[in-house]
């Protein structure tokens, strides 16, 4: 997959979306940058696919502002993969548990969330066993 950094800069009408720093195209916001640049893309070569093009969107507001929104996007992405990683880890347990005759209520009892949770943890791992 093919990645583009697209810089988005301010202007009363909008953005300004900038490839390699030469601006290309504009959008009225944000929400439709990425199908923009698709489309611009699509303009200049319409023999490619596009669809499948990653637009990395940086935008371009100044005083630390931008270096804040990229820290929130880390942040966020990190807590994201933290909670896979939980959700991985609390199939395996439920399923040790279960394994070792911990009934569904006890389960939810030693980890803290509901039965009906520990019964969707545990067809999840069964189901992921049988694949």
């Amino acid at each position: 997959m093919t990645t583009i950094d697209v810089t988005a800069t301010r202007w009363d009408g909008g953005w300004e979306l900038a490839i390699d720093g030469d601006p290309v195209t504009q959008v009225r916001t944000l929400d439709r940058a990425e199908q923009q640049v698709r489309d611009y893309l699509d303009t200049l070569d319409p023999a490619v696919d596009h669809r499948d093009v990653s637009v990395n969107l940086v935008p371009n507001l100044g005083d630390g502002v931008s270096v804040h929104v990229k820290e929130a996007r880390e942040a966020t992405a990190a807590a994201q993969e933290h909670q896979l990683a939980a959700a991985r880890q609390a199939r395996t347990v439920v399923r040790e548990l279960r394994a070792h005759g911990v009934s569904v209520t006890d389960t939810a009892a030693l980890l803290g969330v509901s039965r009906g949770r520990i019964s969707q943890l545990d067809s999840e791992s069964r189901a992921a066993a049988a694949s």
